[in-house]
């Protein structure tokens, strides 16, 4: 007789998504399995270590004595920093995995503009000093974060005699008088949209994107942080999660079958074994048949034995190159992490350049990002679809997360997050009255 056993939920991968999302719903008292094929946890978004497996990966020549201890290295193969005050961090706190993962400030946030790299203006003074705005449009900028920061979407008298419902970001920058520069530096490297199509949409969304980046900031100079060791420290957290609260993982393992009873999941056979279920989650690696392909990403990651130019020597940041200053219809991303973060070996760094491929050529997309980089030692380049599910899973109880996508930030996969748990859940992810807060940054967070 075949070997049976009941879950309310499996998952397959253990992708950041799908490792939180089992966090969650072990949490809410399911009983979750966790199946993957590998025998690491983060999937496609996964930490290699040492470097060595980096280059085994990439099929390339092993790494040479100057890159330092192959043990020092954790290259996280598709890099994203978050919000200090985003979503992110407050699925972090909400579920208290922030007890076992270290963060450590990204140092600057930048922006590209006329061939060259500025910082993100991150204080009052930075604002005065920057080049990247004229005396006037400072003042009008300024008028804008001050509005910004008083709006209250519940309270029409903040609103200025506007409908921020009804009145698009285009409209609300020409209210202000911003100047396009402004407004392009506004819209992509604070409000983070990563083409030109939310200017004619609702200003309200634009707003709230300004005012998360600014509530980032806080006191710090730079409103990005990012984990001590790399990302792959994030779904060991959540499945640490998982376990405290029942939750199975089973990792290096062959995924046969999906079984199916009237268009409903009813199970997961893996190595001759059955395993009940209700519910399943997965990455689109699983299910072949159930997701399209609605582009392609290229990333090149890229090791550096000095920091990026024009980024005051900074040991991490990021940069965004935003689309009109290449004639492109979406933004370049650059993130850089270092020793600093415990990711490389000493006085090394990682640049990773990323972009939605637009072209029959992706790498001469991101050769401007590249450029910015040089002399750069070694690098390491991949394509790869970036997949959708066809549907939202209700009907048969498949939920499928979407592939990463080319931004070097997590805004939109919490987005996806939030939309699987709602459908997963029909509940809304709630974070509302947690009090399981604490200091999520290391005490060197400002070295």
């Amino acid at each position: 007789m075949e070997d049976v056993e009941e879950y309310d939920v499996i998952v397959l991968g253990t992708g950041l998504k799908e490792c939180i999302l089992s966090g969650l719903m072990s949490l809410n008292g399911k009983k979750v399995l966790h199946i993957d094929r590998n025998p690491y946890y983060g999937g496609q978004s996964a930490s290699i270590s040492p470097l060595e497996e980096l280059y085994k990966r990439f099929e390339s020549p092993g790494p040479s004595e100057c890159m330092g201890r192959g043990k020092d290295w954790n290259v996280d193969l598709i890099p994203k920093c978050f919000l200090s005050n985003g979503p992110l961090v407050k699925i972090l706190v909400h579920t208290d995995v922030t007890r076992y993962i270290d963060f450590k400030l990204i140092e600057g946030s930048y922006v590209y503009k006329a061939g060259k790299v500025h910082k993100v203006p991150a204080t009052e003074t930075e604002a005065h000093t920057s080049d990247l705005m004229g005396m006037f449009d400072k003042r009008r900028f300024r008028k804008l974060l001050l509005f910004v920061l008083s709006f209250d979407e519940h309270n029409p008298r903040t609103w200025h005699d506007m409908d921020p419902c009804r009145t698009t970001t285009r409209d609300l920058f020409c209210r202000f008088d911003l100047g396009l520069d402004v407004m392009e530096f506004t819209g992509h490297a604070i409000a983070l949209h990563s083409n030109e199509s939310y200017l004619d949409h609702p200003c309200v969304e634009t707003i709230r994107r300004i005012r998360l980046y600014c509530e980032s900031l806080g006191q710090h100079t730079s409103p990005y942080i990012y984990p001590v060791y790399g990302l792959g420290e994030l779904p060991q957290g959540f499945a640490r999660l998982s376990a405290e609260y029942g939750g199975t993982y089973l990792l290096n393992r062959a995924v046969d079958q999906i079984v199916m009873d009237n268009d409903k999941v009813t199970g997961v056979k893996s190595e001759g074994k059955l395993f009940h279920c209700k519910q399943l989650i997965c990455d689109p690696s699983y299910v072949p048949n159930r997701v399209r392909k609605v582009g392609r990403i290229i990333r090149v990651i890229c090791l550096l034995n000095h920091p990026v130019k024009h980024t005051h020597e900074a040991k991490s940041c990021q940069i965004i190159i935003p689309q009109g200053q290449l004639q492109r219809k979406s933004d370049i991303y650059i993130s850089v992490v270092s020793n600093s973060h415990s990711v490389a070996s000493e006085g090394m760094y990682i640049a990773t350049v990323s972009t939605a491929v637009e072209t029959r050529e992706p790498e001469k997309e991101v050769q401007p990002g590249l450029d910015l980089l040089e002399p750069i030692m070694q690098k390491f380049v991949s394509v790869s679809h970036l997949l959708a599910p066809n549907d939202d899973g209700k009907k048969s109880q498949i939920f499928v997360s979407r592939s990463y996508d080319a931004t070097n930030h997590f805004e939109a996969e919490c987005e996806d997050i939030k939309d699987l748990y709602r459908n997963i859940t029909g509940a809304e992810l709630n974070f509302g009255g947690s009090n399981r807060h604490r200091s999520y940054t290391s005490d060197d967070d400002d070295d």
